[in-house]
Formats: C-alpha cells, sequence, structure tokens
C-alpha cells in the first residue's frame, strides 16, 4: 500500500504529517505532500535491481515528424508554432473570467467535428458548458462532456479521446494523496498523471491553471516544466482585446504573441494590429513615437506613450507598463547625462499600446524618443518610425531583423525610419522607398526630431 510523506519545498525536510512551518528551514507553508511507493517486481515484491539504460548515438536516433492539427483559430496556431502538437500537453493560465473556457470550448468544438474529443469539467455542469456551447452558437453532437473531478474516475473515459480539456487542473484530485483538490501535491500528482497518459497513448490534453495574484500560474514550478507549452491569457475584462503569449514551447517559438478580440458570439483572433496598438492622436500630442516590435516571425507597429508632470514629492515618480521599469529608470539617466534633458524633477509614465510586452532592447530609442518629445512638448511626426538599442554611453547600437523592421515600416505606409546606423547596410534595398535616417548616438536623434541637442 502506498504512504505518503510531506516534504519541504526549500530544504528537502520531510514529516509524517503536515507542519505550517519547516522546522528545519523556518519557511512557512512550504511542506507538501509526496507519495511513497517502492518499486514493485512483477510478482509483487521489491524490486533489487533495475536493468541499466542503454545510450544511443545521435546518427541512429530516428527523425520524427511531429503531426499538426488547426485549432480553428489562426492566432492560436501561430502561438503553439504553426498548430496542435498531437500528443502534447499545453497548459492556458489567466485571470478568472479573461475567457480561458470560452476558447478551449471553441477549439474543442472545432476539433470535434472530425476527432474525438472530451471536455473534462471539473469546476461546472455540463449544462452549463451546454449554455456556454449555445451562447457561442457551437453545436456539435461528437463533443464529449464529463463532470468529474475525481482523476481515476474519469481516466476511462480520457482513452476514448483524441483531445481532451481539462478545465480545471486545482480542480481536480487523485485518490493516491490524502490532501484537498489544489494542493501542491496533488496538483503537481495530476499533472504527472496526465502527463504519462498523454505520452503513452498519443492523447492531447489542454489543461486550465488558475494564476496567483502575482499573475504565475499557482502550484509547484514543476508544473510548468512537465507542459510542452505554457500560454498565458491576459487582457484585463473590461476590455475587448486580449492578448496571448507562450513562456515556454518545445514545438515553436516563446516569441510569438496573439491577439483576440472578446465579443458576445466568442473570441475571435486580430490580424489588423493598426486599431491595437496604434492610436488615432499619433503625430498631434507630444510624447508618442511608433516602434516594430518583433515577437517571433512577425512584426508588429507598437507605439509608447509617455506622460511627464512635476513632481510634487522630492522623489520623483516612475511608472511602467509593457517595458521594463529598470530599463526605463536607465534610459532616463542617458537623456539626462548624455543629451542634457532635465528629467530629475519629473514624475514620468510610461505605456506600450494594447497591453503588450515589449521585452526587447530594440524598443529604447523610441522610448527616449518619447520622453524627449514629452519633455519638449513637441510631437512626433506621424509617420515616423524609431528602434534601436541604447547603451549607457548614448551610443546606438544595432538590432537584429532591421530589415525586417523598416518593411514592416513601408507596409504600413510610414515615411521615415530613424535606425542604428550599424544596421543600414542590412536596410540599403529600402533606400528610395522609405526614408531612412542612421544615427550613432542619442543625441543626434535628439537633433534629427526636435532640432536641438546638448
Amino acid at each position: 500500500m502506498n504512504r505518503t510523506q510531506f516534504v519541504c519545498n526549500e530544504c528537502g525536510y520531510t514529516s509524517p504529517k503536515w507542519l505550517g512551518k519547516c522546522p528545519a528551514c523556518g519557511k512557512f507553508n512550504s511542506l507538501a505532500e509526496e507519495v511513497i511507493a517502492p518499486p514493485q517486481s512483477k510478482k509483487g515484491a521489491p524490486m533489487s535491481a533495475v536493468s541499466p539504460s542503454r545510450a544511443v548515438p545521435l546518427s541512429q536516433v530516428k527523425f520524427e515528424t511531429y503531426e499538426r492539427v488547426s485549432s480553428g483559430i489562426s492566432e492560436l496556431d501561430i502561438v503553439l508554432g504553426g498548430g496542435i502538437v498531437r500528443g502534447s500537453l499545453v497548459l492556458v493560465g489567466g485571470d478568472p473570467g479573461v475567457g480561458k473556457s470560452t476558447l478551449l470550448t471553441q477549439v474543442a468544438a472545432h476539433l470535434a467535428k472530425e476527432h474525438k474529443v472530451l471536455y473534462l469539467s471539473a469546476e461546472e455542469s455540463c449544462s452549463q458548458v451546454k449554455l456556454r456551447c449555445e451562447r457561442l452558437g457551437l453545436n456539435s453532437d461528437s463533443l464529449l462532456l464529463l463532470n468529474e473531478t475525481n482523476l481515476e474516475a474519469a481516466e476511462e473515459a480520457f482513452f476514448s479521446a483524441e483531445y481532451v480539456i481539462v478545465d480545471s487542473i486545482q480542480a481536480v484530485y487523485t485518490d493516491t494523496l490524502t490532501s484537498s483538490a489544489g494542493s501542491v501535491g496533488q496538483v503537481r500528482e495530476c499533472a504527472s498523471k496526465l502527463m504519462r497518459i498523454a505520452k503513452s497513448r498519443g492523447i492531447t490534453f489542454f489543461i486550465v491553471g488558475h494564476v496567483t495574484k502575482e499573475g504565475t500560474l499557482a502550484g509547484p514550478k514543476v508544473l510548468e516544466h512537465i507542459m510542452d507549452a505554457v500560454l498565458y491569457f491576459e487582457g484585463e475584462r473590461t476590455e475587448n482585446f486580449k492578448i496571448l503569449r507562450a513562456v515556454k514551447n518545445r514545438f515553436g517559438s516563446v516569441q510569438e504573441v496573439g491577439v483576440f478580440e472578446m465579443t458576445g458570439e466568442g473570441i475571435f483572433g486580430v490580424s489588423d494590429y493598426s486599431s491595437l496598438f496604434l492610436s488615432d492622436s499619433r503625430g498631434i500630442a507630444a510624447g508618442a513615437v511608433v516602434t516594430p516590435s518583433e515577437t517571433g516571425n512577425r512584426c508588429m507597429m507598437v507605439e509608447i506613450q509617455t506622460l511627464m508632470a512635476k513632481t510634487a514629492y522630492g522623489l520623483p515618480r516612475r511608472m511602467s507598463l509593457g517595458v521594463d521599469l529598470n530599463r526605463l529608470i536607465v534610459l532616463i539617466a542617458v537623456l539626462e547625462k548624455r543629451c542634457g534633458i532635465p528629467l530629475g524633477m519629473q514624475d514620468v509614465y510610461l505605456n506600450a499600446m494594447g497591453g503588450i510586452r515589449l521585452n526587447e532592447p530594440s524598443a529604447d530609442l523610441a522610448v527616449c524618443a518619447a520622453l524627449a518629445s514629452a519633455e519638449k512638448m513637441i510631437p512626433v511626426e506621424k509617420y515616423t518610425a524609431v528602434f534601436g538599442e541604447v547603451g549607457l554611453t548614448g551610443e546606438v547600437r544595432g538590432v537584429s531583423f532591421a530589415d525586417k523592421r523598416v518593411n514592416e515600416c513601408l507596409k504600413m505606409g510610414f515615411r521615415r525610419v530613424i535606425l542604428p546606423a550599424k544596421n543600414m547596410k542590412a536596410c540599403e534595398k529600402f533606400k528610395g522607398k522609405i526614408e531612412l535616417v542612421p544615427v550613432t548616438y542619442v543625441s543626434q536623434m535628439v537633433k534629427t526630431l526636435f532640432g536641438e541637442t546638448k
């Protein structure tokens, strides 16, 4: 018979019962339940030896082509790397009410037209799922619904399906552990069991996961390690536009971002990003600059907006949405020291339009341009785009995919691009089609846009 013990996630201390505080390291709520099960032989006796595994040379490993199936939503296929891979585990996390269940219900209804699909609803009854399908206009007789929280009771139903949606991993439990559903041990054990079923039988699992107040997936970090793909569905409840980003993908890029629009008829992918990431007041109000952002295999034009106000306190406030706050503080220091732009007594607020995150350094120069525009109260011309990495010396460094960024600016109707001088060689083919302004230092960019420098 299997026994359980409680192990501290911080120091490894073991206890036969749960403790609120670890006696070894002093951490609170760090003990998680684990199963103690000695390996058994075919006759039931514990195995005394393990047969060694044989290593295989790389040249003898057979190349396996992964079969991909369309989810019916093009934006989701792009984030997944081209479609759903058979036998994979996909974890979809997000805040309550953001649209995770709605998105996966649409995917399940589309797949059920040609495949056997099971929707395991551990949080809602089958009638509630049917009500959502009727609201979305989804009528699929081949879609199987199951309301069950016990994983062992639902395991037999898994074997008759090709695709399974588990909603959610925090609501199901296994009889192997005595702890309640949603605990660290239950989430880890349930995820491990689903992984073994997926890999041994080639069943694809979509697993819904809750997030904590900090915005990370609830449960142990091993939950993300087990999954083949981890997707975050983000967006405010009051906004119609949602963003799906991949933070892990074994079958594709983690830089991909999918944009969705929430309507009364369901969630639909958005292919025209200009209305989401660009504002109508661009070129009229000061402090707004457009930069081409490379996300995976796509390039999107994103507007960066800044606002400055005289501080009412001794320590100026800096707030950033979509751009790393530490990066913003560094760029403010570069503008003050290298360009003579006084920002020391100004509250600075920065926002990347549409809720997108600009993690790549190519947005540095655009942030500097937006800050300079807001301080000087001079708007940047509507059809001017800026990109480049900025160093502490004020140098503008080259970035990757410069030709792709300029090409996207050309397609979107922009007339001028300010770019690093080191990327000019790769963009020579666009001369005559769009004005290219190479800069080596931030001060040159400021002089080009506003006609003055230090």
